[in-house]
């Protein structure tokens, strides 16, 4: 639900004066306590206006959400650090767990691409030049390489050791068959 500028600040001043204001249907009192308390937190880190909707979303740079994310690895709270810069904590969170998996490069903003349902409805892409690798890319594209390789000379080896042994076998087999016919043929004749 979105509260308006004037209903949050009578709110917190309210629970400044120890009162509370009803909250809305569909939501319960403890929650809307709590979410009392976030906004008095915020007015108090950011001023007044903070409480306000802004009439765009804020663009962050990778510099800005780094030096959040440091201070949050420095010891300083995650709820703490979100309401004094004015964002929430989930998204703080994430910024912080993507800069300890992927390091300064998580937190470089990523253009989102929507996946459209129909490839024949893709326009001015050019299939013919492919993006260029990146080192680790390149990397593991020659170890793949060499494993690919590595492992079609086993598959040789294993076809001609199968290969063989059928060879093998049939020649046995066709001595048996010889051997039984001459046994058979001496039988007939006595």
């Amino acid at each position: 639900m979105r509260y308006s500028y004037e209903y949050k600040r009578k709110c917190v001043q309210l629970h400044r004066q120890g009162k509370w204001a009803k909250s809305p249907d569909g939501i319960s009192t403890r929650n809307f306590h709590n979410m009392i308390r976030k906004w008095a937190r915020i007015e108090d880190a950011n001023g007044a206006l903070a409480l306000q909707h802004p009439a765009h979303n804020k663009a962050w740079s990778a510099e800005e959400k780094l030096e959040l994310v440091s201070r949050v690895l420095a010891g300083e709270s995650n709820k703490s650090v979100a309401c004094k810069a004015g964002i929430s904590d989930g998204m703080l969170y994430n910024w912080v767990r993507r800069y300890k998996t992927e390091g300064y490069n998580g937190l470089v903003g990523k253009k989102k691409v929507r996946k459209q349902k129909d490839q024949s409805m893709k326009k001015n892409m050019n299939i013919d030049r492919p993006r260029p690798l990146v080192e680790s890319e390149r990397e593991e594209l020659i170890r793949l390489r060499a494993e690919n390789a590595s492992i079609k000379a086993e598959n040789e080896v294993i076809k001609k050791e199968i290969a063989l042994r059928e060879e093998k076998e049939a020649a046995r087999l066709k001595a048996k068959k010889q051997r039984s016919s001459k046994n058979s043929g001496k039988k007939d004749i006595s």
